[in-house]
């Protein structure tokens, strides 16, 4: 054993396995969610019935139940985006400028991971009278 010649292998960084990555439309609803309650002037995300049974939850203590997408949903195809949210504006903000910032936030978080921001729709379901400061 002792003549036996070991043999390295190089590995160099081309030699990487074939595959595909898929990201779900779950993540990106995760993604779009986040970036978009870091918006100044968001006070809430989801319609007013999402609103109503996270009320509910609340109340029995399970309170971050459905949280992470609430107000959401994205389809991804081909490594584009599509991403639909429901907002609730804070009062004394304007919409115009609101939309536009959650619009620029999520395309450019969405991007961030990998993929193509082809739509981000908004629908400013209510607006926040006594929004948290």
């Amino acid at each position: 054993m002792a003549d036996e010649a070991t043999q390295e292998l190089s590995v160099t960084p081309d030699a990487v396995a074939g595959g595909t990555t898929q990201v779900s439309d779950e993540v990106v609803e995760k993604i779009a969610v986040a970036a978009a309650k870091s918006v100044p002037g968001v006070a809430e995300l989801g319609g007013d019935v999402a609103r109503f049974f996270n009320a509910v939850l609340d109340r029995v203590g399970l309170d971050q139940v459905g949280d992470a997408r609430r107000g959401c949903s994205a389809h991804v195809t081909d490594g584009a985006a599509v991403v639909n949210l429901v907002l609730v504006i804070s009062a004394g903000h304007p919409v115009p400028q609101v939309t536009d910032a959650v619009r620029a936030a999520v395309t450019a978080a969405v991007e961030a991971y990998g993929l193509r921001a082809d739509e981000i729709n908004i629908r400013v379901d209510d607006v926040a009278l006594d929004a948290p400061a």
